[in-house]
């Protein structure tokens, strides 16, 4: 599930679902720390540190899946790994740097079709996305 940041304050995954999987004993997958392509960091909304320790420190989280293109993304988020120290108090300061964010501008797959992509939509008999209102 979507675990970041900006997840508590807009159709939160990390309010609603993940305490649900806890009770349940569910093992949870955290993804999309930094947003769906990395807008929260390309935008300066936060550093990779601050998201990947974010994710990796939420009460639950069996893993924290990271996209990396390129072999000095892997080498950063294997640093962040290395040098990890669970958060405590940053996490309600980076949740309360979030919520300027509440709008989903940076969680897009939330609310939009940006990254359903084309295949998966027909498997599923879903219009294309070109086929969507604008």
């Amino acid at each position: 599930m979507p675990l970041n940041p900006f997840d508590y304050s807009y159709r939160s995954f990390q309010r609603e679902v993940l305490p649900v999987a806890a009770q349940r004993g569910m093992a949870v997958f955290g993804m999309k720390s930094m947003g769906g392509s990395g807008e929260m960091i390309s935008k300066g909304a936060l550093t990779p540190a601050e998201a990947l320790s974010f994710a990796m420190s939420l009460p639950g989280v069996s893993t924290t899946i990271s996209g990396m293109d390129s072999i000095a993304v892997l080498d950063q988020n294997l640093k962040i790994l290395k040098d990890f120290k669970p958060f405590t108090a940053e996490m309600d300061v980076l949740r309360a740097h979030g919520k300027q964010f509440d709008d989903g501008r940076y969680e897009l797959f939330k609310s939009t079709v940006k990254y359903d992509g084309d295949v998966g939509r027909q498997q599923h008999d879903f219009p294309s996305s070109a086929q969507l209102p604008a």
